[in-house]
């Protein structure tokens, strides 16, 4: 990881993220050998005991606030949380160079309205790095993206930036976006247009849960520097069992992750899970400044 404070400016710096300069030999050769996040795809999936969640989650609800807390506010917090101690998560390839994102943000979908005609909205959230409670600062976010998606009729993000282009002739659009890759490939793509994509994002999580479906896979996108991708199911009850052969019935939520195997190892990817497990269990972590340290046993 780069030390961001003292670092010095590199002139293969973009302005959303830093060069690494001192990556080994083969993560610097991999993009070349094999130049797709789609080819490069890991693959992972577990079933998180969320009954501290549950617990956690009526807790903060019974406070009555306006807008109510639920599990996508604090796995999307504990992820974010788990980023900041894993920051390989925070990696990306873009131009056959890889670099760190200066900021962690969380990319998500908002339906309008549960009706198959509704548009979708996409949201992205900037995590506060080196604030505290990570919990609030999801629950608020999410209440306020939520409210102008649904309540005042609003098309928000790129979404708003879509409806404009897609009107495009095709020859245009297509030159326009061959444009649009070949500034993304010298780390020049347009603020205005990255700022509200998704495909720009840290991590995109889509919560199937909320729809009652579940998926075991979604694939990276090849556009933008997205290199995560979390499906977050629907929550069941399954049996977890003791050393004894009896078992408890819990409820639990399968996360399956996708993701970038160039930006690290499977052994860090399956650490930076047992870390997101660990704030699962313990929520209250996540009220902590986002920085401080988490101890667990491996």
């Amino acid at each position: 990881m780069a030390d961001l404070k003292t670092r010095k400016k590199d002139r293969r710096d973009r302005r959303d993220a830093y060069y690494l300069r001192d990556a080994d030999s083969m993560h610097v050769i991999m993009p070349y050998v094999m130049p797709t996040r789609c080819a490069n795809e890991a693959v992972m999936s577990k079933d998180f005991d969320i009954s501290e969640v549950d617990r956690y989650v009526k807790k903060k609800n019974a406070e009555n606030p306006s807008f109510k807390y639920t599990w996508f506010h604090v796995i999307c917090a504990a992820v974010a949380k788990t980023i900041i101690l894993r920051p390989k998560l925070n990696y990306f390839i873009s131009g056959y160079r890889m670099y760190e994102r200066k900021d962690i943000e969380i990319a998500f979908t908002v339906k309008r309205k549960f009706e198959d005609n509704s548009e979708e909205a996409l949201a992205r959230f900037i995590v506060n790095k080196e604030g505290g409670n990570l919990i609030e600062e999801v629950h608020s976010f999410v209440e306020s993206f939520v409210t102008k998606v649904r309540k005042h009729n609003r098309t928000e993000g790129i979404t708003n930036k879509f409806n404009f282009y897609q009107a495009l002739p095709r020859p245009f659009f297509r030159f326009f976006v061959w444009i649009l890759r070949h500034m993304e490939y010298h780390g020049i793509y347009p603020d205005s247009l990255k700022k509200d994509d998704p495909c720009y994002s840290t991590v995109y999580i889509t919560n199937l849960g909320s729809i009652k479906m579940s998926a075991d896979y979604h694939h990276v996108f090849e556009w933008g520097t997205n290199s995560f991708f979390i499906v977050m199911n629907e929550m069941k009850t399954i049996p977890f069992y003791k050393e004894d052969g009896t078992f408890e019935m819990k409820p639990t939520i399968r996360l399956c992750f996708t993701i970038d195997e160039r930006i690290a190892d499977g052994f860090y990817f399956a650490k930076s899970i047992k870390y997101l497990n660990h704030l699962l269990q313990h929520p209250e972590l996540l009220e902590q400044d986002a920085a401080t340290p988490v101890d667990i046993e491996f």
